[in-house]
């Protein structure tokens, strides 16, 4: 009670302080648990899973008689709480099998909620429930040694022919079947001691990287001469790595089988509909990309897209590319256009291209439904007044329905002003937020229905709809959405369609960068960047004009994985993947960033001579190109040292150095500079390789070469987290590396990149791997630095 005298403000101070005491000793709790305590304080900000998990771990606690929960316990009473079992005799029934044991592994409580999702009437068969869940089966180490004993000798010859590139996860599987409740680690290890048994240790030719899946030719393939621009840089659509369905997927339902699913609500109607979903589908797995269409799309949504349509992929099923457009005032066709650029680089093909815009009127007739059913209503408190997780109830919370139908269609009709009327859900979401709102007025155009709507869904009202109006199987969304999933469950069962099941995973984020579309078009309008795409941004139109290639995107989605937990990544790993990629794809060519002009005073000819160069050369296949050596010829000004030094070889006075590929040696007999001393010229003379003494080194060089500008690129942000206040007091606009940018005006480079078409990627022998940049004209050719061919280790 406020006393007498006491202001508001010490009131909530007051509230605050209890609050405060509350989350403290819940995260002792729940760190007590064996939660880690990034783990406990996301936790925290979900209200009703923590008041929910708190009260498991109390009851756990008591049935301890106050001891302490090891970490296995804990781990399965954190995922107990996130089940919908909500009954307290079922929650104490599972609590007491977790504390004694005899529940001991995530497939044995799976087990157990599938027992209590498919019985919903109390009291459990506990016998049954027993049998169900392998309660008292015991897996010993003999059996499980047996097992695999029995499945490696069934597949013996192929292992021996495959060695370590037998595909183990069919022993695996056949292992899992019959000793279902054997722990996967022990059964891992034990095929892992097995294999090393009948096979050894690994070999140089077991670890040895297979190339696409290909066996290495039975012959040396002859030598093709081939422009360079025409050499074969893109894998085959078919041949994109897809990501790594272990982990969480493996948890994934079967199509149908929804109503499995932990936290999957089963109303009378369930299985009618799913035998429906089954008719439509023909049992097949159906997935669904659904990007808004306001912005481009960054590193984080190249995981989903992996994801979204690896998965599918993965079970031969179809996925969906929809645009998420409720919300014309940020939408762009340019958008639209881009996202669907995307996902086709990367080596997608949608099913179907669809929009939520394709579904208007449909969802205007499911909310009229949900108002007939009292489950909606007509609001008329401002934005400012419903705002966050505590809002004063509505007084319009009850009005009769018919009152709420007439205003609603009013709303359509354009009788009501922006901002005066919204429809809202009676429903409070996991994150406490009251009634969030279904539909909103806004009058502007949309970019696919025009002027024909002035009232727009929400994304809470509109997602869940979509996908069970396409059959889909699994909505697969970030877990920022985790505190949406009992709303999508609700609002489809509440208007008795379809509902697909909802899984959540981590975001994948990148260091030392930003992916906010508002933070990158605050860098544009400060001309920090110069668009969406520009190459030090961690967007994929930036990325590819970059010239990563999409093949080593998706290699580092995979791996990546798919974990619940987010995911921040140092940018090595996705560099270290397009090296892998470029390295065997990428033509080598020369060029010269910073150029000191060679004049052999004994070439041995009137003409230019012709130098074979392979294109790739640790793959004949490839072919090879021809670059002209003439008189004059070019190095780089880090290749020349006046006077030679211990370790040093390269160019000097005094030591020779042998030029690549081309069979010769220089020797200095002259140094020219110009009037500031600087060294402008090397008068030199040439000797075979055949007959001149060995040189310490070879360099690059070009003759009668191109001009081009070379733009090279590093780190934008100075700190790994530019966005953290607590790193970067001033912004992230404060920690912009002001030298992220060098632009190399006069490089020369070979001639054979002439007329190499926008976006072609090549390896600048010894310096690093490039790519023609888009800003490129029939009379300059631009490169982007892609990456240089060694991570530095200078970086921090």
């Amino acid at each position: 009670m406020l006393k007498v005298g006491q202001s508001h403000w010490q009131k909530s101070f007051g509230f605050c302080k209890i609050s405060l005491r509350l989350m403290a000793s819940r995260l002792d709790l729940f760190q007590n648990i064996g939660l880690s305590e990034h783990k406990a304080k996301e936790t925290l900000k979900n209200e009703i899973l923590a008041k929910h998990l708190e009260g498991i771990v109390n009851t756990a606690i008591a049935y301890n008689n106050g001891s302490n929960i090891d970490k296995s316990v804990g781990t399965l009473l954190y995922n107990f709480a996130t089940s919908n079992v909500k009954s307290p005799e079922r929650l104490n029934m599972v609590v007491k099998y977790i504390c004694s044991k005899e529940i001991a592994s995530q497939i044995q409580l799976n087990a157990a909620l599938e027992y209590l999702k498919a019985n919903p009437i109390d009291p459990v068969e506990g016998k049954e429930f027993e049998h169900h869940c392998g309660i008292g089966v015991k897996i010993t180490p003999d059996k499980i040694e047996e097992c695999i004993e029995k499945l490696v000798a069934a597949n013996k010859d192929e292992i021996l022919k495959k060695r370590y590139r037998f595909n183990t996860g069919m022993i695996m599987a056949k292992a899992r079947e019959e000793l279902r409740w054997a722990d996967g680690k022990t059964l891992k290890f034990e095929l892992d001691m097995q294999l090393l048994d009948l096979l050894g240790p690994k070999t140089e030719e077991d670890l040895k990287k297979t190339k696409g899946g290909k066996a290495p030719p039975s012959k040396a393939p002859t030598k093709v001469a081939a422009p360079v621009a025409e050499v074969k840089q893109e894998s085959k659509t078919d041949e994109v790595t897809l990501v790594d369905l272990g982990s969480e997927a493996a948890k994934f339902h079967k199509p149908g089988e929804n109503y499995l699913t932990p936290g999957y609500v089963v109303t009378p109607k369930t299985m009618d509909l799913l035998k429906e979903h089954l008719n439509q589908t023909s049992g097949k797995v159906v997935t669904r990309f659904p990007p808004e269409p306001n912005g481009i799309l960054h590193i984080g949504h190249a995981k989903a897209i992996n994801f979204n349509f690896g998965y599918a992929k993965a079970h031969d099923g179809i996925c969906y590319l929809r645009y998420d457009d409720t919300n014309p005032e940020k939408e762009e066709e340019r958008f639209f256009r881009g996202i669907q650029e995307m996902v086709s680089w990367l080596g997608f093909k949608p099913y179907k291209i669809t929009h939520a815009s394709d579904n208007f009127d449909k969802l205007y007739d499911f909310a009229v439904e949900l108002i007939k059913r009292n489950k909606a209503y007509v609001c008329h408190q401002q934005y400012e007044e419903i705002k966050g997780r505590n809002p004063p109830p509505s007084p319009w919370r009850d009005r009769p329905i018919e009152e709420s139908l007439r205003l609603f269609e009013d709303m359509k009709n354009g009788k009501i002003d922006e901002g005066e009327a919204t429809l809202r859900m009676k429903f409070i979401m996991d994150d406490g937020k009251v009634d969030p709102v279904a539909y909103r007025i806004k009058f502007t155009p949309h970019p696919q229905s025009g002027d024909k709507w002035c009232i727009y869904p929400t994304y809470d009202f509109t997602h869940c709809i979509c996908d069970s109006i396409e059959n889909i199987t699994h909505s697969l969304c970030t877990k920022e959405f985790q505190n949406r999933r009992s709303a999508y469950y609700w609002l489809n069962n509440s208007l008795d369609i379809y509902c697909p099941v909802q899984w959540e995973y981590g975001r994948l984020n990148m260091n030392y960068s930003v992916v906010s579309k508002r933070k990158i078009a605050k860098l544009i309008s400060e001309g920090i960047v110069k668009d969406w795409d520009d190459p030090r941004l961690f967007t994929l139109t930036a990325l590819r004009r970059r010239g990563f290639p999409p093949e080593a995107v998706n290699m580092f989605c995979s791996k990546v994985g798919v974990t619940m937990a987010q995911v921040t990544i140092d940018p090595e790993m996705l560099e270290s993947c397009v090296r892998d990629v470029l390295n065997n794809t990428a033509v080598r060519v020369m060029a010269v960033l910073d150029p000191i002009k060679v004049t052999i005073l004994n070439f041995p000819s009137d003409k230019p001579i012709q130098i074979t160069v392979p294109n790739i050369p640790h793959d004949d296949t490839q072919g090879s190109h021809q670059v002209p050596l003439d008189r004059v010829l070019y190095i780089d000004r880090s290749d020349f040292k006046e006077l030679n030094e211990k370790g040093y070889k390269r160019l000097s006075i005094d030591q020779s150095v042998g030029l690549r590929h081309a069979g010769y040696v220089i020797s200095v007999k002259e140094v020219v500079k110009d009037a500031k001393d600087n060294v402008i010229e090397l008068k030199t003379t040439c000797e075979s390789v055949s007959k001149a003494a060995k040189p310490k080194g070879f360099i690059h060089w070009v003759s009668i070469p191109l001009s081009c500008e070379i733009r090279i690129y590093e780190r934008l942000f100075k700190h790994k987290f530019p966005e953290d206040p607590a790193v970067v007091p001033g912004g992230f606009l404060s920690d912009c590396n002001k030298d992220s940018l060098k632009v190399i005006s006069n490089a020369l480079v070979d001639v054979t990149v002439r007329d190499a078409p926008v976006m072609t990627k090549y390896q600048f022998e010894r310096v690093g791997f490039f790519c023609i940049d888009t800003d490129s004209t029939n009379s300059k050719i631009i490169f982007n630095r892609t990456i240089p061919l060694k991570e530095d280790s200078g970086k921090s």
